[in-house]
């Protein structure tokens, strides 16, 4: 028996690997066609796995015998979710295609009013869930409200945050996922070949040595790997055209991270390297800051999700992959290195020239109808006293 049941374990084993490997090269396969294929689908690829992911976390503290006695049921927590994305998706869309919103009559109100109109959709949820309280059940509603509110925050506001980078650029969205994949392959070849010393008592199976040498290895293959993603200016090129593919020629302006700069090479190398400067582009050095994050703090993320389902007492937070257990497995560090790119992005990359949406935004979002009429009565009388315009273009306009 001992022995049959030993050559079972060894077959299911054999299986799941199969299983797993087969899964992996298909979620290879697609995640290539889909980076391929645009912008669009690559937002589309996170938002479907923004919502699986809420989807898997929020059903964790589910009672399924106390949630068909309460009004609403599962509505009010889908109800919570369609708020938030309003909220975070509209933000994107307007700062990324105001120039077109802003223009339209019938989506102007939606533009200009759109933080009051997510705020009255929230306050809406809020009167239906203290209209739901049910005695008895005081509790467990409260507790499913606090978990509803973590999930949005910890899963859905960071995947916004991951959409931004997709609009920004395709590599900030493509490197820092790439270097959390990377990090956690090392840190399993690192683990079993030099670990010796426990890192963490919520995952007993990481080590200090896999730790250290997954940083090490991440930094060097991240700054290899953005060397030649720079080189496709579908990458590192912000969203213009939802149209756009990688087969599109897409060309712009690049980022002046981009572009190779000379730097002085400190005094005590000179004498090593036999010169005093050398030309390299500034984005290897902020990948070597993502890369840092990517190997000692986005890590954390997964050890919350091993923390969360040992609360739960369960393996996997899903079966949405066969082989890989759900999609929050797979994810649970992916959220928060995407919300670090942003915020890194934002903070020491973007820049932020005066652009013609911007000046659009501001005048109609600021100015009354008569004042945009004077404003737009004066820029033609500047065209024309510069010889850009004729003095019949007034009467086109109606001024």
């Amino acid at each position: 028996m001992p022995a049959c049941r030993i050559g079972k374990e060894k077959e299911q084993k054999r299986q799941n690997f199969i299983v797993r490997t087969i899964w992996t090269i298909a979620m290879i396969g697609g995640f290539t066609a889909l980076l391929a294929a645009g912008h669009i689908w690559m937002i589309a690829l996170v938002a479907a796995m923004q919502i699986l992911t809420y989807k898997e976390v929020i059903a964790l503290a589910y009672d399924k015998s106390v949630q068909r006695k309460l009004p609403y049921g599962k509505v009010l927590t889908w109800y919570m979710l369609a708020s938030t994305v309003y909220l975070l998706y509209g933000e994107s869309v307007i700062y990324f295609f105001q120039e077109v919103l802003l223009v339209d009559a019938l989506l102007l109100p939606f533009v200009t009013h759109h933080r009051f109109i997510s705020y009255v959709l929230y306050i809406i949820g809020f009167v239906m869930f203290v209209s739901s309280l049910e005695k008895g059940h005081y509790q467990y509603q409260f507790t499913q409200f606090a978990f509803t509110h973590v999930t949005l925050l910890l899963v859905v506001v960071q995947a916004h945050f991951v959409m931004n980078n997709i609009m920004s650029g395709m590599f900030w969205f493509f490197l820092p996922a790439s270097l959390v994949i990377i990090n956690d392959i090392f840190a399993y070849l690192c683990g079993i070949t030099f670990g010796r010393t426990p890192l963490i008592k919520i995952s007993p199976k990481k080590t200090v040595e896999g730790f250290v040498g997954a940083w090490i290895s991440t930094v060097i293959f991240g700054m290899l790997l953005s060397y030649f993603l720079i080189k496709w200016q579908y990458m590192i090129c912000p969203i213009s055209d939802f149209s756009e593919n990688a087969f599109s020629n897409l060309t712009c302006d690049p980022n002046p991270v981009f572009l190779k700069r000379s730097f002085n090479v400190p005094r005590f190398l000179v004498p090593l390297v036999y010169q005093t400067t050398y030309e390299i582009e500034p984005i290897h050095y902020h990948v070597i800051v993502m890369a840092t994050f990517a190997s000692l703090m986005a890590p954390f993320g997964g050890f919350f999700a091993s923390g969360l389902k040992r609360t739960f007492n369960i393996k996997d937070f899903g079966d949405t992959i066969p082989g890989h257990g759900g999609i929050t497995d797979r994810m649970d560090c992916q959220f928060l290195m995407g919300f670090f790119a942003y915020m890194y992005y934002t903070s020491f990359v973007a820049v932020h020239p005066v652009t013609i949406d911007s000046v659009l935004n501001n005048a109609v979002s600021s100015l009354s109808k008569d004042e945009l009429f004077q404003l737009v009565s004066s820029m033609h009388r500047y065209l024309y006293n510069q010889g850009y315009t004729s003095s019949d273009a007034s009467l086109c306009l109606g001024l």
